[in-house]
């Protein structure tokens, strides 16, 4: 066995070693690699070296911004106008509570971009509300924790941000305009699923359709939206960079909490901002100890073995694409998303794109595994959350969220295999 296979070895399994041992996952990135380096004699300094090469990115920096504004807006009243706008859309239908649930969560993925968010915010209000209406609890939190998934393709997404930088310089702009399409198609979905079980289970129906409701709750809620058209408009037709659109966002939310919609006092923006603070640096040490990582795959020809490795296996484009979906899928059961968008990005594209898959097309798909992977376990934050928020067993939660994984899968098989999804609107547009 060469000296590099063994690295290559000493590396994968002391990660795969520590993730199983439940070690935080930016320590066992930072400790495999570390054990990589010391095994090939090379100097510490690399460490600290490629750590703040990570995080020294203009675009990066897109990142804290997104993330800000989502707390700011989160946390300053937005989520109980969405669920108003979301109740007079489509709190009509059969399991009306239900429907609500998984467009609130569009309307809200778009704001604060984050799946653990959604659930967090609109399931403690949303979940009471449905087991009040006599909906079951388990299937409460079932709708709640799936729909939540559609804040991860729905922009403004700091994943995609990630994922962009990840993937060498791929425009922020296109990524943002693909997850549209991909994120109504899985609300729908949803919703489909949503609608045969409540038929079955005799869920009731919302107050009747009325327009001049829906009309009078768009214009409450159009001061929350515009966010999201400021980011995405900007960043697409050039008028700003992804990061100057996120700071500018941070600055329209804090206005909007504080002084439209009175959700938050000055005190409250100190307490959010406290909490931006604490996933900041979650996310932040994840990226510079997966730098390291990266570093060490790269040196160690790591992404073109495993090229090589599932060609080997296979020449049909469909059953690669098919491999790649799963590979994504098993890691997103056992690690949490920006890892393995970090991790796995410079191994996995190049296979992609080998087989015709366009970058911006693979990032959807990676978001969107990784988002089935949260409701997952033994990992899945989103899942724990939902648990804890709805106050049902995990087991529970699991069994009433199996007919959802399968909505779930239909989408992405769907994303891989007709291309037309993700690209229709960044061809148009870009």
């Amino acid at each position: 066995m060469s000296a590099e296979t063994t690295a290559v070895l000493v590396l994968l399994i002391s990660f795969m070693v520590m993730i199983f041992l439940r070690f935080p996952v930016a320590y066992a990135v930072a400790l495999s690699s570390l054990l990589c380096l010391l095994y090939q004699g090379l100097p510490l300094t690399t460490i600290c070296q490629q750590m703040v090469k990570g995080i020294s990115s203009f675009s990066l920096m897109a990142v804290p911004f997104f993330i800000t504004m989502g707390c700011l807006m989160g946390s300053g009243g937005i989520s109980e106008k969405l669920i108003a706008l979301a109740n007079a859309c489509v709190g009509w239908m059969t399991g009306g509570m239900a429907m609500v649930n998984i467009v609130a969560s569009y309307f809200f993925g778009g704001i604060s971009g984050s799946a653990s968010a959604d659930t967090a915010s609109l399931g403690s209000i949303l979940i009471p509300m449905m087991v009040d209406q006599g909906y079951d609890d388990d299937f409460s939190t079932a709708v709640t924790i799936t729909s939540s998934c559609e804040g991860l393709l729905v922009p403004p997404s700091h994943n995609m941000v990630i994922y962009a930088m990840s993937a060498g310089g791929i425009s922020v702009g296109s990524l943002f305009l693909a997850g549209y399409i991909p994120g109504a198609l899985l609300a729908v979905s949803l919703m489909v699923g949503s609608y045969i079980i409540s038929k079955r289970r005799n869920y009731p129906k919302g107050d009747k359709f009325s327009l001049k409701v829906l009309g009078k709750q768009f214009l409450i809620s159009f001061w929350a939206l515009a966010a999201v058209i400021i980011v995405v408009f900007g960043v697409v037709f050039g008028w700003f960079t992804a990061t100057e659109s996120a700071a500018i966002a941070v600055i329209y939310s804090l206005i909007v909490s504080v002084y439209i919609y009175k959700g938050l006092d000055w005190k409250g923006v100190w307490r959010v901002l406290g909490d931006c603070i604490d996933t900041l640096s979650i996310v932040l040490i994840l990226i510079s100890t997966s730098s390291i990582f990266g570093y060490c795959l790269t040196m160690l020809h790591v992404p073109s073995l495993a090229a090589n490795a599932i060609i080997g296996l296979t020449n049909n484009p469909i059953l690669i694409a098919l491999l790649l979906n799963l590979i994504l899928l098993v890691l997103g059961c056992i690690m949490d998303m920006a890892p393995i968008i970090l991790i796995a990005t410079p191994i996995l594209l190049p296979i992609a794109t080998s087989i015709g898959i366009d970058p911006i097309q693979f990032g959807i798909m990676m978001v969107l595994n990784c988002g089935i992977g949260l409701l997952t376990p033994p990992v899945g934050a989103v899942l724990f959350i939902g648990s804890a928020v709805g106050k049902v067993k995990m087991e529970r939660v699991v069994k009433a969220t199996l007919p959802f994984y399968l909505c779930m899968i239909f989408v992405l098989l769907l994303l891989t295999f007709v291309p037309e999804i993700s690209m229709l609107l960044p061809n148009l547009l870009s």
